[in-house]
């Protein structure tokens, strides 16, 4: 550790550098500490890091520094590919401001209803974080006013490009002051992606971070395996590695549900997430994943941008993607936060191409021999459930008032609560499956605070 990549030589302000210190950061990751010294110098930056890198907070504390909270209108736009990454780098942005007062942060995404949102921007905000189409539609409505915007950060553009929301970015960018700092943050930075994006920034910065897929702590496993056979292998290699979650990743929502419909079938704990779901699908598939109450999440690649799942043990491609780069994004979600992760990979013969790319790349890809199926082994049952409580922020809930009814009234010990999210409206509460019936009839009977509030299990947990 060098006195250069410790926080405490930032020029943040008190509540940030408490807020970094209470959250347990000492030393910068490389790409925080490349890129936050010219980002408080006010300097445009183009940042070419992994996800998991930790360039969220490098974007977030350089936002947050400038922010004058009294001025009640947007100062910083965050355009984000998906809005799942959106939801992420809001949650990530709040924590970091959680000591700064009346410091509010806003997403702007499809699947919450226009006037809703419209409603809650006319009261102030400081900090937009959406998608760009959304964020576009309320411009054009004029619900969004971006003329006090001094930081535009375009988050994954290499993403956002490829995904066609080239036309969208440079609208909303010629949209937004001119004196403005702009930060771009890409995972990979193809030619295109370049020459796009040149356009947006202004004598920036230029920071790249080791990328290569060596860098990754996760070992790589490919299995020669026909496309017909290939649910069967899943159902082999899951009751072999035995995970406590997996990450299945298909090309298509056909074959995501396809799959998880014969994995439930079977005992599985296993969910779908594609682009069919609605937000509050999305949302709640997403939350069981990250709370344990779902072992399997079987998805397609809007999957594989921003989901930032603890402890995720083991990837499995159940088909190649068709590019290096998505690979390398496949496969970001385990092997995080210094643990080793597993992805295993299914390829026919088509496949060969990218394997050959994949072994430029210094990835070993030795065919591997499937497991023996088992006799014995079974599916292992989701350790929690989640409950679904209707209420939250607008109700004065808080996490610890959800925990003190668990464990006050409804008589469960700490242990079987696990992971709690009080959202504006509605709230989620992980409970250990052995309990969660009894603590959610004592829920409903006791009530949180004295009041009481309906809830129940998700849907399809």
């Amino acid at each position: 550790m060098t006195a250069q990549t410790l926080f405490s030589t930032l020029a943040l302000q008190p509540a940030l550098l408490d807020t970094v210190t209470q959250l347990g950061w000492q030393q910068m990751t490389p790409v925080q500490a490349q890129s936050l010294p010219p980002i408080l110098e006010g300097r445009d930056v183009i940042a070419q890091a992994k996800t998991g890198s930790g360039k969220t907070a490098a974007f977030a504390l350089g936002v947050l520094q400038q922010l004058d909270t009294t001025l009640r209108q947007p100062q910083a736009l965050v355009l984000c590919p998906t809005r799942e990454l959106a939801a992420q780098v809001a949650e990530e942005m709040r924590q970091l401001a959680r000591a700064m007062p009346n410091c509010k942060i806003m997403t702007l995404t499809g699947g919450t209803p226009v006037q809703r949102q419209a409603d809650s921007l006319a009261h102030g905000v400081h900090i937009v974080v959406g998608t760009p189409g959304r964020v576009l539609d309320h411009l054009e409505r004029q619900s969004l006013d971006v003329s006090a915007v001094s930081m535009l950060v375009l988050d994954e553009a290499d993403r956002m490009i490829d995904m066609g929301f080239y036309d969208e970015m440079s609208h909303i960018e010629a949209l937004c002051p001119r004196q403005r700092q702009t930060l771009l943050f890409s995972a990979t930075y193809p030619d295109h992606v370049d020459k796009d994006a040149t356009r947006f920034v202004r004598d920036a910065i230029h920071v790249q971070v080791q990328t290569e897929l060596t860098s990754v702590p996760v070992q790589h496993y490919f299995y020669a395996v026909a496309a017909e056979e290939r649910f069967d292998a899943v159902v082999r290699l899951l009751l072999h590695h035995q995970p406590t979650s997996a990450l299945l990743f298909c090309n298509t929502k056909l074959v995501s549900d396809q799959l998880c419909d014969y994995l439930r079938s079977l005992g599985f704990s296993a969910l779908a997430l594609h682009g069919d779901l609605d937000q509050r699908q999305r949302d709640e598939v997403l939350i069981q994943f990250a709370n344990h109450s779902c072992s399997i999440l079987v998805a397609t690649d809007v999957a594989a941008r921003g989901l930032d799942i603890q402890g995720l043990p083991v990837v499995i491609n159940v088909e190649l993607p068709h590019q290096v780069e998505s690979y390398i994004h496949r496969i970001g979600r385990t092997g995080r936060a210094d643990q080793t992760g597993v992805a295993l990979s299914f390829f026919e013969a088509k496949d060969k191409p990218l394997l050959q790319l994949l072994q430029q790349a210094g990835i070993d890809t030795g065919v591997g021999v499937l497991p023996p199926a088992s006799r014995q082994a079974r599916p292992h049952s989701a350790p929690m459930k989640t409950v679904v409580i209707i209420g939250g922020k607008r109700d004065k809930l808080r996490p610890g008032d959800i925990l003190g009814a668990l464990t006050g009234d409804a008589g469960l010990d700490k242990d079987h609560v696990g992971k709690i999210q009080v959202g504006m409206v509605v709230s989620h509460v992980a409970i250990a499956t052995e309990v969660a019936a009894l603590a959610l009839d004592r829920l409903l009977r006791h009530g949180i605070k004295g009041k009481r509030f309906k809830a129940h299990f998700v849907r399809n947990s």
